[in-house]
């Protein structure tokens, strides 16, 4: 996927794909951006990542979710990091889109739950456009598939602000191998978990890509096009 360059009026972004990258690694870039917003400098950032398979622990999670003990996840090949993001226990890896945006959320609106919300529209908006009908379930972060005790999960919301710039973001499980998630708790429920794959929709990973960025500089008000 192409570098996609926004607008420069009246808010500038830029929306990177990072391609298959160790979830560190991304954290690093992530963090360089978020320092350089935070001085005044560079512009919002929307970063598209597919991580090798790793499992995430966030600032309210709890070590109980994870199930399998660290030598099966070191057999499996499977990483294991703290991070500052809000939520609990989740897995990310390959046929999963993880999206950042490195926002300063004072050029938008300072409103931590304006921002989720958004972010769970541009996900509901994408799948719509596979034919997948997602929404949300209340109190209860992210987007889902189904109703009541057939609901799913298939994207994951997980975000952290300082000084109102955003980092971390979405996982949307695309061709995901959902086995993994049989290691945790994902976020600490009980719902199972589901992908577009196994919603019986096969999706370029590129072209998903393509969508989302197009939603999100849709919710969130920005304009721009894919750079040649």
């Amino acid at each position: 996927m192409p570098e996609v360059l926004c607008g420069a009026a009246p808010r500038p972004c830029r929306i990177r794909d990072l391609g298959r990258l160790p979830y560190t690694e991304a954290l690093t870039i992530q963090h360089q951006i978020e320092a350089e917003r935070k001085q005044g400098l560079g512009t919002d950032t929307l970063l598209f990542v597919e991580h090798p398979h790793v499992v995430t622990i966030g600032r309210n999670g709890h070590e109980d979710n994870i199930l399998a003990p660290g030598a099966l996840l070191d057999r499996l090949g499977v990483e294991l990091h703290e991070t500052d993001r809000g939520g609990d226990v989740t897995y990310h890896g390959p046929g999963q889109i993880v999206g950042y945006p490195i926002m300063d959320l004072r050029l938008w609106k300072r409103d931590v739950g304006a921002f989720v919300r958004g972010i769970e529209q541009v996900l509901i908006d994408t799948l719509e456009e596979y034919g997948i009908h997602a929404g949300r379930i209340p109190k209860l972060t992210g987007v889902w598939v189904g109703e009541g005790e057939h609901a799913a999960k298939i994207a994951a919301i997980g975000v952290h602000l300082s000084r109102w710039i955003s980092t971390h973001g979405w996982a949307l499980n695309v061709t995901t191998d959902l086995k993994y998630f049989g290691y945790i708790v994902p976020c600490g429920l009980t719902k199972p978990v589901t992908s577009m794959e196994q919603l019986g929709v096969r999706a370029d990973m590129a072209e998903v890509k393509g969508a989302l960025a197009r939603n999100f500089l849709k919710v969130f008000e920005m304009t721009g096009e894919f750079a040649q």
